[in-house]
């Protein structure tokens, strides 16, 4: 089997989860790339901002919001030191205002992703991959971007045979 990476952006604190406020230990998008990590044995890169939102839930979706609005790029914490020996980016992210938080926008325009395959993961409360697809294609042309899944968020721990069948 390939090499693969699974870098995904994800946010515990307080979230919003079937429909209500609620305070997560671990982001949903990290549970669910840790499920891929147990089926696929890939590498796990988590990609944060170098300045975090905060972990109040209103305060947060209002900087996040001010970004996307802005088109800004995030300075990163860190990056993989290269993804030369990567054919398979698993790449996960919450659904922020239908498409990828600006950081994973930061991530994808630090590489060169020529050949390589992305599969993205997302979740969501309600809005599926909205147009994050399409943003994929357009950072990464030259890359194989298959088709992504999409994972309700309140219900990241019960989609393991989901999972499975997607990759």
């Amino acid at each position: 089997m390939a090499k693969a990476l699974i870098a995904f952006y994800s946010r515990a604190d307080e979230n919003y989860v079937n429909g209500m406020i609620k305070t997560l230990p671990i982001g949903n998008t990290e549970i669910a790339a840790g499920i891929i990590q147990a089926l696929t044995d890939a590498d796990l890169f988590k990609i944060e901002q170098l300045k975090p939102y905060s972990k109040d839930y209103n305060e947060c979706i209002a900087q996040a919001q001010a970004d996307q609005q802005r088109n800004a790029r995030p300075e990163l914490k860190k990056y993989p030191k290269n993804l030369d020996g990567y054919e398979v980016i698993y790449l996960g992210y919450p659904n922020y205002w239908s498409t990828m938080p600006m950081a994973v926008f930061t991530f994808l325009e630090h590489f060169d992703f020529s050949g390589k395959i992305i599969k993205p993961f997302c979740t969501h409360e309600g809005s599926g991959l909205g147009s994050s697809m399409n943003d994929i294609k357009k950072l990464c042309p030259t890359a194989k971007v298959k088709n992504g899944f999409a994972i309700r968020g309140g219900n990241a721990e019960q989609v393991k045979k989901d999972i499975e069948k997607w990759i």
